[in-house]
């Protein structure tokens, strides 16, 4: 029996239940849609369609090598897939599951019409299954992460079929040139790919890469200037390598290991929030915040693009916005402080900082992505706690860092570099702060005391 793999978020071969399943039911035609009208808002982003173009292409050329087609169809997913099956005679699909609210309605819309396979894959556990002593689910991470440790380790990851068969003909398809997902005028990732290899070949180098270094990781991984962060996080967000396979390949390397295994318990943890909450990444799911007197005007809008262009006077913030820039991707514990500073120094709406980050990150991810700094949301994270950008610069060693992305700054020491307005040694161009870090303090406190009266 012809079965159809529909692919989103899940472009691998190994450990990929769906691919396994269909396989085993007989002939294989694998469908990817691009489908920007059912997320609405949250179509993906430029620097995703640049990975999603090089992702595609990899996957397309190992599902040849067994035999299997991929069609490529641009439109409503559900119809797509149910245009392909008729044409095919397909009377079953196969898929893994994912937790973003426009896809659960895709799969409930799909499941009316077509027998739907869904499989469980992307995540540790079904992030639906981790649940309270009393039955309920999880708000805070760490009591959600005790529960999803005491189901581990993941079932062991699934070897890909050595032998699959292919449909014997192909139903029409897009040429993935004419989705043009690459950006030409101007060609603003031109430097992406010195940084990334995407697809499942590229995820398994990172992985490798990671396992000589992840001894490191539970300091590495604060230290901006030294980079001792996996590089996983797109690969797992396109599903380029399963989280069992990360799990299984880093289960042993100590406390370091540990604390990289509790990271990326965080995947599950977000899933689990957005399928309780589909709403969480644009509105406040703490009500009172909608009386939080977010600045709006030209002044929030210069400060705003200052922000996004890396010209806030606080190098560490604009080291982050400037590698965010061009390599699409901005080291975890400078994503934490960037978007404290415009949350909390600058008072602008988190939901605008959300909208550049999910254009600009290859590895964008509205679970992730929702779990916000702001202390909007359930989470534990409070709005009063307002990341002070000098001290973390330089308790985390960032001068490096700076160096590496702030160019204008370079010829400065260690003891001046993190605050150069502050010493009285900032060169000539560089960007004066928007705000000073206590006048942006009070000013985030008071907007948070009249919110609160």
């Amino acid at each position: 029996m012809t079965s159809l793999l529909w692919l989103r978020q899940d472009l691998r071969l190994a450990d990929q239940p769906a691919y396994v399943a269909a396989a085993h039911d007989g002939p294989v035609i694998a469908i990817y849609v691009l489908d920007d009208h059912r997320p609405g808002d949250w179509a993906i982003g430029g620097a995703q369609r640049w990975w999603l173009h090089h992702s595609l292409e990899a996957l397309g050329k190992a599902l040849a090598v067994k035999g299997i087609a991929l069609i490529l169809r641009r439109g409503d997913a559900v119809a797509e897939i149910l245009k392909v099956a008729r044409d095919v005679g397909a009377k079953r699909v196969h898929a893994i599951r994912h937790f973003e609210p426009w896809w659960r309605r895709a799969e409930d819309e799909l499941g009316d019409k077509i027998e739907l396979c869904l499989h469980d894959g992307n995540h540790l556990g079904p992030p639906d299954a981790v649940l309270t002593g009393a039955g309920g689910r999880f708000r805070m991470f760490t009591p959600f992460w005790r529960a999803l440790h005491r189901q581990m380790p993941p079932a062991a990851p699934m070897r890909a079929p050595a032998q699959a068969e292919g449909h014997g003909g192909k139903p029409a398809g897009d040429a993935l040139t004419d989705w043009k997902l690459l950006p030409t005028k101007p060609d603003w990732a031109a430097a992406f790919g010195k940084d990334w290899m995407p697809g499942e070949a590229g995820a398994r180098r990172t992985l490798d890469n990671f396992l000589a270094e992840v001894g490191d990781y539970e300091k590495a991984r604060n230290l901006p200037s030294v980079e001792g962060s996996s590089r996983l996080s797109p690969h797992l967000h396109f599903g380029e390598i399963s989280p069992a396979t990360v799990w299984h390949r880093i289960g042993n390397a100590g406390s370091s290991g540990e604390a990289f295994l509790r990271e990326l318990g965080w995947r599950d943890f977000a899933a689990n929030l957005i399928d309780q909450f589909p709403d969480y990444g644009r509105r406040n799911v703490r009500d009172s915040f909608d009386a939080l007197p977010w600045r709006t005007g030209k002044a929030a809008d210069r400060d705003f693009a200052a922000w996004t262009q890396g010209r806030t006077g606080y190098p560490i913030v604009d080291a982050g916005m400037r590698q965010l820039w061009t390599t699409g991707w901005m080291h975890n514990r400078v994503r934490m402080i960037a978007a404290s500073f415009l949350v909390k120094h600058l008072l602008i709406d988190w939901r605008r900082g959300e909208r550049w980050f999910w254009d600009t990150l290859v590895d964008a991810d509205y679970g992730n992505n929702s779990v916000k700094v702001a202390g909007t949301g359930v989470d534990s994270n409070m709005f009063v706690r307002i990341m002070a950008p000098l001290t973390q610069s330089e308790k985390f060693d960032a001068a490096g860092y700076i160096r590496e992305w702030v160019p204008e700054l370079a010829g400065l020491d260690d003891a001046d570099i993190h605050d150069p307005w502050g010493r009285g040694c900032a060169p000539h161009g560089y960007a004066e702060p928007l705000i000073g870090h206590r006048q942006g303090r009070e000013r985030a406190l008071t907007a948070y005391r009249d919110m609160k009266s």
